[in-house]
């Protein structure tokens, strides 16, 4: 597993990035793809239908992403991590302390968005604060109870594919000096 300092084996094409939720892995696949040139697919514009349903042709979706030449996009979904697994080359961790980082993330995104009524995927905007304590699947209860999951999932995936190249980022700096060092000198 990569670190930020480390050097790219190659220029990737095939880019997921790892993290739990309000970690940043949909701002910083924009900037991957942005550095690469390759295009980037927000995940959840696949999954979310109008009213918050899965759509019912998600898994066909990813299969059709994950078969083009170059894409990055947002491991998530279990229904999406092995299609997008098996083919990637490179894993990018957001692996940020949840509490002092990623927690306070998530919360200012979802205040965020539900104040501006900012339209979402396919038509949804951010149900009401309230549904946090009602709900067991609103962003920022999820974000809490599976803010470990990426530390068996990344690890499994190493050994099932051990030439996929991971690298693990445990800070926005290092987010930062990755995407200007190693990554920027692997693209070209």
């Amino acid at each position: 597993m990569l670190t930020a300092g480390d050097p790219l084996r190659h220029r990737p094409r095939r880019v997921i990035v790892a993290g739990v939720s309000g970690s940043g892995k949909t701002t910083l696949a924009a900037r991957i793809a942005a550095v690469t040139g390759d295009p980037h697919t927000e995940i959840d514009s696949l999954f979310h239908g109008p009213g918050w349903e899965p759509r019912p042709s998600f898994a066909d979706d990813v299969r059709t992403l994950a078969a083009t030449d170059s894409w990055t996009t947002e491991w998530q979904y279990t229904a999406a991590r092995d299609i997008l697994a098996e083919r990637a080359d490179l894993l990018v961790w957001l692996d940020y302390p949840f509490l002092r980082v990623t927690l306070p993330r998530v919360i200012r995104r979802t205040l965020h968005r539900n104040r501006s009524r900012e339209v979402l995927w396919n038509g949804n905007v951010e149900p009401p604060l309230w549904t946090a304590f009602t709900r067991r699947d609103h962003i920022v209860r999820w974000a809490i109870a599976t803010r470990r999951k990426y530390h068996t999932l990344v690890p499994e995936l190493q050994r099932t594919r051990p030439d996929l190249t991971i690298v693990r980022l445990r800070s926005p700096a290092e987010t930062e000096a990755w995407l200007t060092g190693p990554l920027r000198a692997a693209a070209g």
